[in-house]
């Protein structure tokens, strides 16, 4: 089967779909021009624009304020993701709201963590969290804490995704650059995580902190290290991959 890149599912099907959602939710919306300034020249664009695209579609066809159109939008997420996988496969339509919430909620912080913990929960909030973020800084991270310790995996991945220094794809938190010990209980709260997708996403935030602040880095791992737990150790041992590919004597007293 030909693969099909992530941007070409960004079409006038999806925008249907979200037209369909909405108005099967008791949306008043005008579906014909959503549908239509939504797909206005989305060919040309690559994936992220396109998204963004159809974000700005959806927030100026919604008849609600922004407190409503959250609720409205939520309510057509629809069942959760039970899986660690299918984020961007079966729930990939869901990105244009996570856009949504992201450019248009920063001034109500309460909706938009309601929004985003439910995002995160089918595709991921990991992106739209950032600017809340650098304007709210103590406030998010409070309840990135809280997220850490939730029962569902997701949403305790996106308390470790959320705060990378330098997520991928997505502007980079130089706060957390310059000064990643904020951080920190975060990622002591997922050290032992049960779950292999918080697990990677761990030890890429730590593997970020090392690029930047090595003595950070170390001394988090070097605290971790007396009686690691498997999970633990699994951790170190991905956080740690760029060292031993630079044979960093210190990494060989780490790891066995």
């Amino acid at each position: 089967m030909a693969f099909k890149q992530l941007k070409l599912y960004f079409d006038g099907d999806v925008v249907t779909l979200l037209a369909h959602k909405l108005l099967a939710h008791g949306v008043n919306l005008d579906e014909e021009a959503f549908v239509h300034i939504a797909t206005q020249d989305l060919d040309g664009l690559e994936l992220k624009a396109r998204v963004e695209h159809i974000a700005d579609a959806l927030w100026q066809h919604l008849p609600f304020s922004y407190p409503e159109a959250v609720t409205a939008l939520v309510a057509i997420l629809g069942s959760e993701n039970e899986k660690e996988t299918g984020m961007f496969k079966a729930y990939y339509w869901v990105m244009p709201i996570a856009k949504l919430v992201e450019k248009y909620g920063l001034a109500h912080f309460e909706p938009s963590m309601y929004a985003i913990e439910e995002i995160t929960k089918r595709n991921t909030g990991e992106y739209a969290i950032r600017p809340f973020i650098e304007k709210y800084p103590d406030q998010t991270l409070q309840r990135m804490l809280a997220w850490s310790k939730a029962a569902n995996p997701h949403v305790r991945r996106l308390a470790s995704e959320g705060v990378r220094p330098r997520l991928p794809w997505a502007p980079k938190l130089y706060g957390y650059i310059k000064d990643p010990t904020p951080i920190l209980p975060v990622l002591d709260n997922l050290k032992d995580d049960p779950s292999k997708y918080v697990q990677k996403s761990v030890g890429n935030c730590i593997n970020d902190i090392l690029k930047d602040n090595l003595e950070v880095g170390k001394q988090l791992i070097e605290s971790w290290v007396p009686n690691a737990t498997k999970q633990r150790q699994w951790i170190i041992k991905h956080a740690l991959r760029n060292l031993v590919k630079a044979d960093d004597g210190w990494v060989k007293t780490i790891l066995p």
